[in-house]
């Protein structure tokens, strides 16, 4: 397992296991991943076992991960096994959530108007259920917040090659999942400007990134964080997904703890975040995420989602409404 990820131990986990709260509300979880890696295996079964875990978990969307590309063929279509191995693995059956409902693969941006070719073959893979493109973006001046496996190039966002590849996506009805670090929002406010029918998801409350240089920093990054976020909401084509606070670069630390975090410790911790990006945002351009396997290092599934059922308990049942279930189905076109 990458040093960028944080190690899953199921005993830690189990030492916290919380009953389910509100075991009837609605969930679409808007973000997760299969991992079919050295010392690392997170398909099907194991996202199951996590899904069904007693929240009411409806349906899901897959997010690109790497995972099972096409060995051989041309590099630039290679990518779209993932889509159809996600499809095959992921069947709907009775009784079960419709795992990776819709589907964001991985296509090479920068190939600008020649992606059309690739995008047409992750349609014809997904079967009805390709969604959209998510090329990371993530760039910092501390190369050692890089994901060696995923590390962008400075200033991607306004290559001249990814523009028109993102301007393919939209001409198709697409949405682009970016992922980025905090101080790049700007860098994304020029892209939704420039792109203003493109659907804009930003991953994981808009990068937030604690370590490395930005480590004691806290209140410069909230702050810094916060007018990027604000600036980001005045563009109506960008959405948010709560969630992915789990991670090593969040430096929020709940791997270190004796115990896993409950799911109030979570919300407190996560509460200036979150609902900064619903007051910004508001609830129509918001929806949870679990970023499973990779926020798994840090809490369990039901503790994950029993804090985001804490931190809008004073919200209005259609406000949740949005938040847990129908923001994703209406950007991401689930039935």
């Amino acid at each position: 397992m990458s040093g960028n990820y944080l190690s899953v131990r199921p005993d830690w986990l189990a030492k916290g296991l919380e009953p389910v709260l509100e075991p009837d509300l609605a969930i679409v979880d808007a973000h997760h991943h299969f991992y079919d890696r050295p010392g690392w295996t997170y398909l099907r079964e194991e996202y199951l076992a996590d899904a069904m875990s007693g929240h009411a978990v409806q349906a899901s969307v897959y997010m690109q991960a790497l995972t099972r590309y096409r060995a051989d063929g041309p590099e630039h279509l290679r990518p779209v096994g993932e889509t159809a191995f996600v499809v095959q693995s992921t069947l709907p059956q009775p009784s079960t959530p419709f795992i990776a409902h819709g589907i964001v693969g991985y296509v090479d941006l920068r190939r600008g108007a020649a992606v059309r070719e690739v995008l047409e073959a992750h349609e014809a893979a997904g079967e009805g259920r390709f969604r959209g493109v998510r090329h990371l973006a993530t760039w910092d001046t501390d190369s050692s917040l890089a994901n060696p496996l995923t590390a962008a190039p400075k200033g991607l966002l306004a290559d001249a090659g990814y523009r028109v590849g993102l301007a393919e996506l939209s001409a198709r009805g697409l949405s682009y999942d970016a992922w980025l670090f905090w101080p790049q929002l700007g860098e994304l406010c020029d892209v939704a400007d420039a792109l203003p029918n493109l659907p804009i998801i930003v991953d994981h409350c808009g990068g937030v990134v604690r370590i490395g240089s930005y480590a004691g920093r806290e209140a410069e990054v909230f702050s810094g964080w916060r007018a990027g976020m604000h600036e980001l909401a005045r563009r109506p084509n960008v959405f948010v997904k709560l969630g992915g606070l789990g991670m090593r670069i969040n430096g929020f630390g709940f791997e270190h703890k004796a115990l896993p975090p409950s799911s109030e410790l979570l919300a407190t911790t996560w509460r200036p975040w979150m609902l900064t990006c619903i007051e910004v945002f508001g609830p129509k351009r918001c929806m949870f995420e679990s970023n499973f396997p990779v926020d798994k290092g840090s809490y369990s599934y039901v503790n994950g989602w029993n804090a985001f059922k804490r931190l809008t308990q004073e919200l209005s049942a259609a406000e949740r409404q949005e938040l847990f279930q129908g923001t994703a189905r209406r950007v991401y076109r689930l039935a």
